[in-house]
């Protein structure tokens, strides 16, 4: 059941008794700061996952938003309708209250005119992609991390409003590390803990826009073979994924992507995001509980600065968790896909992960977890 617009206050009780897992679509505007649509009108694309029985009878500290990464929005990365590899359908079966967003320029949120403009890709790109170049029309990144910050407040300030809670659960992938937990160190009085999956972690990231070059491609792309050569660059276990849920997430990027998908042989665009503004300090001052996770196969984001994030880190309540058998893409993989997902469903629930609030779980081969305090 896909139900489109605004929740309605009385909705629920009618979701309630469906016995399926249902799918509501949300769009919430904002007033944009992105550098590519500054003062103009973001609709942000927002997909909740209720489970079975309907909401849960008390949804204080049961609700969660899903934070996408770099590239991926955040119905295809969170959402695989794929079985078994759907973590917020995962945890709607849990009792949680799930919800995913896609970030201005994402997937089915508002695109800068900008990323409309095959010139504003790289001139690499263009020329792999139609065999020349033109000059970009707009030729700067064209979101930041500051605008991803706002769009979250949007959104985490609806959920709360129509939900009635104080707080939201995050989970975030990659690039969504500094976007929530960037965002949860500014707004700790909304945000209950976190999850971060291979958070994209950089001691020496500049405080201001005044600390990076701006200039160059407003938009990144990937294409079917992009994603595949990205993927198996990170195997290091046998039957790491399954190249059929594979085919079913890039088909899914596709259609979440209805320009990009007539360029070359099909393609996904993502915005350049001016990555400013969450420090050391900032992580440092954080005091909400985090789990944070990393594959150690992942050559996307290093494992070691997934551990020197959890070290720095300021809150008491923290556990790392290292998949040996993970890439990047840990929630999209045979096997450690599920520990993930109820790994989450724990920490979520409790703050505790198998009984542990604070240190360091690792998951070798074969699943066998090795817990250190």
């Amino acid at each position: 059941m896909r139900i489109a617009g605004t929740l309605l206050a009385g909705l629920g009780l009618a979701l309630a008794a469906n016995a399926q897992t249902t799918i509501v679509e949300h769009f919430v505007p904002t007033r944009s700061i992105a550098p590519s649509m500054n003062g103009e009108t973001a609709q942000l694309y927002v997909r909740e996952r209720i489970g079975p029985a309907g909401l849960p009878a008390v949804l204080e500290n049961r609700v969660v938003l899903f934070v996408h990464g770099n590239g991926t929005p955040a119905e295809v990365a969170f959402d695989v309708p794929a079985e078994g590899y759907s973590w917020m359908a995962y945890l709607a079966e849990q009792g949680f209250d799930t919800f995913a967003m896609d970030q201005t320029g994402y997937g089915r949120s508002t695109r800068p005119y900008a990323l409309n403009d095959r010139c504003n890709l790289s001139p690499a790109d263009q020329v792999e992609l139609f065999g020349v170049s033109c000059e970009p029309s707009f030729g700067q990144a064209s979101t930041s991390l500051e605008s991803d910050w706002q769009d979250i407040d949007a959104v985490v300030d609806y959920i709360r409003q129509s939900r009635g809670v104080d707080k939201v659960h995050l989970v975030a992938w990659s690039l969504g590390g500094p976007r929530a937990a960037g965002y949860a160190a500014n707004h700790a009085d909304k945000v209950a803990n976190m999850v971060l999956l291979a958070p994209a972690y950089n001691p020496d990231a500049p405080a201001t826009a005044a600390g990076i070059n701006l200039a160059g491609a407003a938009m990144s792309k990937q294409t079917r073979q992009d994603f595949i050569a990205n993927w198996d660059r990170q195997v290091g276990c046998s039957n790491q994924y399954d190249p059929d849920v594979a085919t079913v997430i890039f088909d899914d990027m596709l259609a979440s992507d209805l320009v990009g998908s007539t360029w070359g042989p099909g393609l996904r665009r993502a915005p350049r995001v001016a990555n400013y503004g969450w420090t050391a300090e900032l992580v440092a001052r954080t005091r909400l509980p985090v789990l944070t996770v990393t594959g150690l196969q992942d050559k996307q984001v290093s494992p070691d600065s997934v551990r020197a994030f959890h070290e720095i880190v300021g809150t008491q309540s923290k556990v790392l968790v290292e998949f040996a058998c993970g890439s990047h893409n840990v929630m999209w993989e045979r096997n450690v896909a599920t520990q993930l997902f109820e790994l989450t469903a724990q920490w979520l629930g409790g703050t505790r992960v198998e009984g542990m609030q604070t240190g360091k779980i690792t998951v070798n081969e074969n699943g066998v977890m090795d817990k250190e305090d």
